[in-house]
């Protein structure tokens, strides 16, 4: 692709030490199966100017793992034009732009839990109001003080205040259990 874009100077990085530095000579290339793989990159190399192979360690290289898995999940269209990616790099972690706190504002599902909690209906609901607050309750569900919704396949979840809703991002993206799910809160979860 880079020939067909007539590419003068080409930088490879990759997240295979060995395969980065038999690229560069570096390194013999033993394994039978792999020689005409090296020899076809060195007949490459030679339609560049210059061409560069660098080594990215696999901890320093997280945006090409998303981007391959990316790759991975979608067909590629045959001949259509796949425009380059915009990737901006933010202040902070994507999951805190995700949750804005309000204040004295109360919880989208404040409605649902008084009305199980008392029967009670919001002073100025209308009659077209309160209908929809006992139909959205029937798909609901009260443990103690906490609200869960359920699911078409039987599960609940757990409804969350905007203040919670952060700390449970905060603890499943950094603190506790760092991006993937563990015991802890699998636990939390399943409680």
């Amino acid at each position: 692709m880079a020939i067909d874009q007539d590419v003068k100077e080409l930088l490879i990085m990759g997240d295979l030490d060995i395969i980065i530095r038999q690229a560069q000579g570096e390194w013999e290339t033993r394994d039978v199966e792999l020689i005409p793989y090296r020899q076809h990159v060195e007949d490459l190399g030679k339609k560049f100017k210059s061409i560069e192979f660098k080594y990215i360690p696999r901890f320093h290289n997280e945006l090409a793992d998303v981007l391959a898995t990316l790759a991975s999940m979608l067909p590629y269209p045959g001949n259509a034009h796949i425009g380059p990616l915009e990737i901006q790099i933010r202040e902070r972690h994507v999951y805190c732009n995700t949750v804005e706190v309000e204040p004295n504002v109360q919880p989208w599902y404040h409605d649902i839990k008084r009305f199980f909690k008392t029967k009670e209906y919001p002073e100025q609901a209308s009659g077209d109001q309160k209908r929809t607050i006992r139909r959205h309750a029937i798909g609901f569900f009260l443990s103690g003080d906490v609200l869960y919704k359920r699911t078409p396949d039987l599960n609940l979840l757990r409804c969350v205040d905007a203040e919670e809703a952060g700390r449970i991002m905060y603890e499943v993206h950094v603190e506790v259990c760092g991006p993937h799910m563990n015991g802890y809160i699998l636990a939390k979860k399943i409680l």
